[in-house]
C-alpha cells in the first residue's frame, strides 16, 4: 500500500465517515462541497487513491465509491467484566460467608483484566483501615489459591472468611490486620480464594 498525502487522508477519512453514518458512500459533489474545492480536484484525489489501492470506484454510477483500507484510527476497545459479588468478608474477625449471589458490578480497566476471574466482596470492620479499605468497601478479588508474602488475601479459616495481609512463616501462616486495635490470626491451615485486585467505594 502506497502513501497518501494529507489532503488524500482527509478525503478518504470523510469516505469512511459519511459512508459509516449514512450507509452509503457520498457522491463526488459531495465530497468536494465538504471541501469546498472543485470537483476536478476531488477526482483527481479520487483517481490517486484508486491507483494507491485505498479504494475503487464504479464507471458511470453515482454513490460507487467503495472504500478498501480505512486508515483511521479505532479507539481501543475497553475491557469490561460482569463481576458477581458474594456475600460478605470480614476485615475485623472473620464471619460466617454465605457466598450468596447479591448480585452483579461491571468493571473496566484497570478493575478488571481479560484472562482473569474475579468475584467481589463487600469489607466489614476496621481491621484494614491502614491499607486503605474501609468498612463498608467492595472488595474485588482476583481468583486464585496462592498468593506471595505481604499479598491482601480473602482465605477461607473454619469456613469464616477474612481479608488480610498473608505471611507465610516456618510452621504456620499469619493474617495480618492493618490496625494496631486488631491482633494478628495465626493457622496451620488455611484457604487462599483470592487476593485483592481493587477497592471500589462509593460515596
Amino acid at each position: 500500500m502506497k502513501v497518501i498525502t494529507e489532503r488524500q487522508k482527509e478525503v478518504l477519512e470523510f469516505i469512511s465517515n459519511y459512508a459509516e453514518e449514512n450507509s452509503f458512500p457520498p457522491t463526488v459533489r459531495e465530497i468536494s462541497e465538504h471541501f469546498h474545492v472543485s470537483i476536478r480536484a476531488i477526482q483527481d484525489h479520487i483517481s490517486a487513491l484508486q491507483k494507491k489501492g485505498f479504494i475503487t470506484q464504479g464507471q458511470n454510477r453515482s454513490r460507487s465509491i467503495r472504500v478498501l483500507s480505512d486508515i483511521r484510527e479505532k479507539e481501543p476497545k475497553v475491557f469490561m467484566g460482569t463481576v458477581p459479588i458474594l456475600g460478605t468478608v470480614a476485615a475485623g474477625k472473620p464471619l460466617l460467608s454465605e457466598e450468596n449471589l447479591d448480585g452483579y458490578v461491571n468493571l473496566t480497566e484497570p478493575f478488571v483484566r481479560p484472562g482473569k476471574n474475579y468475584f467481589a466482596l463487600r469489607v466489614r470492620g476496621q481491621s484494614m483501615i491502614n491499607a486503605g479499605i474501609l468498612d463498608g468497601d467492595l472488595a474485588i478479588i482476583e481468583q486464585t489459591s496462592t498468593a506471595h508474602n505481604g499479598q491482601i488475601i480473602v482465605a477461607v479459616i473454619d469456613e469464616a472468611i477474612t481479608l488480610k495481609r498473608y505471611y507465610k512463616e516456618a510452621e504456620r501462616v499469619r493474617l495480618q490486620p492493618e490496625n494496631p486495635e486488631f491482633k494478628a490470626i495465626y493457622c496451620q491451615d488455611v484457604r487462599i480464594v483470592g487476593i485483592l485486585s481493587n477497592i471500589v467505594r462509593t460515596y
